[in-house]
């Protein structure tokens, strides 16, 4: 049996993919790296920050100009998805920097720098409350609300939901600055990926906390959920139909808001439902569809007012 061994030929193997060769050697990079290296490129990255922009006084500038700045952020924001990457990031004073960019004249940096500040502060309380008290929340309000690139809403928006989930004085802070108005408003936006932001950050809010179903049926939020049901099919629309159903759900005002004749929204949900039906990749759009008719139009009135 040994000799058979010894003289048998190893089978032959197929040789490695290129992304399977890519992978390893970012494996092998990242585990000889260590984390003293990913600190000094944390520092690198904000010195490079800290000074000016090339081509700052052009009234026109492009990548060419800011690339550099633009590098150094995109670099930030996949370090900080680590917790002791950001935890390091903001003991190195890297949110006071992203508080200066939030206000910078080109688009790109402000868009960056709001990235960077989701990515440290989403699973951060530290961050959470560092940034809070420098004041990122109305910067970010005002990105949201009238910047008027198309790149800056979206991440600003990303921003705020990382500030206020689970974050009690975000919460605060966001209901004192109007910014419940601003989410409702964002539902209305013309760019998809921010009515999907919007709606999927409401939905959550409404969840974890209930009482904010009456100020925002009181701002509209019934008539804009339903607007954006009747815009483009997308990924918001399934977050919208649960933002609907929270807002029906133990809320007479929602409820009577919700089955107000002249909203449509009763034949909008019929039809809707035929259309989902069969299609597994929107179960749960279906699922909220169906709960909302329930609800609105196919329970006895005085059942349907309970809280659920």
């Amino acid at each position: 049996m040994a000799v058979a061994a010894g003289e048998a030929q190893p089978e032959p193997r197929e040789p490695m993919g290129e992304e399977r060769q890519r992978w390893l050697r970012e494996a092998v990079a990242q585990a000889l790296a260590g984390p003293g290296a990913a600190r000094a490129e944390l520092q690198r990255c904000l010195r490079l920050l800290a000074g000016p922009c090339p081509g700052e006084a052009a009234p026109d500038r492009g990548l060419g100009d800011t690339g550099g700045h633009e590098g150094a952020l995109a670099q930030l924001a996949e370090l900080c998805e680590s917790l002791d990457n950001a935890t390091d990031f903001c003991s190195l004073g890297g949110l006071e920097v992203l508080l200066e960019l939030l206000g910078h004249r080109w688009p790109p940096l402000r868009a960056g720098a709001a990235r960077v500040l989701g990515a440290c502060a989403q699973n951060l309380p530290g961050a959470q409350a560092r940034a809070l008290a420098l004041g990122a929340l109305p910067a970010l309000l005002g990105g949201l609300r009238a910047d008027p690139d198309p790149r800056v809403p979206p991440a600003a928006l990303f921003a705020i939901s990382c500030l206020v989930r689970a974050q009690p004085e975000g919460l605060q802070q966001l209901e004192a600055l109007g910014g419940l108005e601003a989410l409702g408003g964002a539902l209305q936006s013309p760019q998809p990926p921010l009515r999907a932001r919007a709606a999927f950050l409401l939905h959550c809010l409404l969840k974890e906390h209930p009482r904010l179903k009456g100020p925002l049926v009181q701002q509209g939020l019934v008539a804009r959920a339903a607007a954006l049901l009747r815009s483009e099919h997308d990924g918001a629309h399934e977050h919208g139909l649960g933002v609907l159903c929270s807002l029906a759900a133990g809320c007479p005002e929602g409820l009577r808001e919700c089955r107000d004749p002249a909203l449509g929204l009763e034949e909008l949900l019929r039809q809707r439902r035929e259309l989902l039906r069969g299609h597994d990749e929107f179960q749960e759009e279906l699922e909220f569809c169906e709960r909302l008719l329930q609800l609105c139009f196919e329970t006895p009135p005085e059942e349907s007012t309970m809280d659920r």
